[in-house]
């Protein structure tokens, strides 16, 4: 209890207090009635403490709100293009595993892993020697009865104008046609063993079917290696290369009848900032009914290797381009109960809540289709702290 209400109290009197307060600090009574006598020196002392005191009507001013701060932009124009996007993958053009088509030993390898090929590199050999010898085993055995061969065909010719003339008989002569033809088969036989051990052989020289790039080695020199078995090395053709995405089935007509006309595309990995171009060249023959959406393919050329198969990148297609089209930055635009719209920041530097109608989005860039002119001020940071007919103070961005 402070002093004043003690001495009130102590002198009998009967008060309440009124609020608020004339002045800060300060407290206000009125009396009501006196229960006994006050003595005068009493009585005095109240007159001193009441005399800076009373019942006042009296309210501080309101305090005038101090501007927010904000961050502004202009409402500027520019071409903005329309694009489809998506998240793609990244695929090789072609991929083959070699394989050894013949058995024996690993005797060389012509390359080192992420080595790139030139199609028709060598890259492995397997031991020739067994199959040099099966070759030169088959051309002997060709030459052999090849030899016989001409000299059957030449005696059935020699009968044949016996024969006619009476000399041999007709047995005879039929004899020795069955035996030429029959050598004459043989060496038909031969050639093709010939040619098949030249075939084996070569396949001791196990080359490049493509350009690409080689990957980890699962063999070495001096390994034995079977016919058709492990892989030995996996190649990668990456110039060019695929990249497969998904699209909503909704945007399938689009794709549709712009995919003869080589509809562009840009892939872009995470963090860089150049994008890779190519175009869309496949699209899926049906809609994935789990997902609602479909396959689509994309080659690049990837000259400058930037894309590898397997990474995921930031797929854009491009279809139409908005000419002059009314943007401002996307985070000024706000979201209420009666829709879109914007902080307006008048010449008078106080903000104007503008509902606006807006378009696609590219580049932290949304197209405005209503709503405002370029030339306009918008907020774009601060809006939190901001009422319609509110000051406004321009901390940073275009003036105000």
């Amino acid at each position: 209890m402070d002093l004043l209400s003690w001495l009130l109290i102590a002198g009998g009197v009967c008060y309440e207090s009124c609020y608020p307060p004339a002045r800060k600090g300060e407290y206000s009574v009125r009396i009501i009635s006196f229960s006994h006598p006050i003595p005068r020196f009493l009585l005095l002392l109240l007159l001193l403490a009441l005399s800076d005191t009373g019942c006042s009507n009296k309210t501080e001013k309101p305090k005038t709100k101090a501007p927010a701060p904000v961050t502004v932009a202009r409402v500027t124009q520019k071409d903005v293009p329309v694009e489809l996007r998506a998240i793609g993958n990244v695929e090789p053009y072609a991929t083959v595993a070699l394989k050894s088509r013949v058995a024996g030993m690993i005797t060389g390898v012509q390359f080192k892993e992420g080595d790139d090929v030139a199609k028709g590199a060598l890259l492995f050999t397997v031991d020739p020697r067994p199959f040099q010898a099966s070759l030169a085993q088959a051309q002997a055995n060709l030459a052999r009865d090849l030899a016989s061969a001409n000299n059957a065909r030449e005696q059935a010719k020699r009968y044949a104008s016996l024969w006619q003339e009476g000399i041999v008989t007709r047995e005879q002569y039929d004899q020795l046609q069955a035996t030429a033809d029959s050598l004459a088969a043989s060496v038909a036989s031969l050639r093709a063993a010939v040619d098949n051990a030249k075939l084996q052989l070569e396949y001791c020289f196990i080359r490049s079917p493509m350009a690409g790039r080689t990957g980890g080695l699962t063999t070495h020199p001096g390994n034995l290696v079977k016919e058709n078995d492990t892989a030995l090395v996996s190649i990668n053709q990456i110039v060019p290369l695929y990249v497969t995405f998904a699209l909503p089935e909704k945007d399938l007509a689009t794709i549709k009848g712009r995919i003869g006309g080589k509809l562009p595309v840009e892939a872009r990995v995470a963090g860089s900032a150049v994008a890779e171009r190519g175009t869309v060249t496949f699209l899926d023959n049906g809609v994935d009914p789990a997902t609602g959406t479909i396959k689509v393919k994309a080659t690049f050329a990837n000259a400058r290797k930037a894309l590898w198969p397997g990474q995921f990148v930031n797929v854009a297609i491009t279809l139409d381009t908005r000419k002059g089209a009314t943007v401002v930055p996307t985070r000024a635009v706000q979201t209420g109960q009666q829709g879109e719209f914007v902080y307006l920041v008048k010449p008078d530097a106080t903000a104007e809540v503008r509902p606006v109608t807006t378009g696609p989005s590219l580049d932290g860039m949304t197209v405005i289709e209503k709503g405002l002119a370029p030339g306009d001020t918008v907020v774009t940071d601060g809006q939190v702290k901001l009422v319609p007919g509110g000051k406004v103070a321009v901390k940073g961005g275009a003036p105000a």
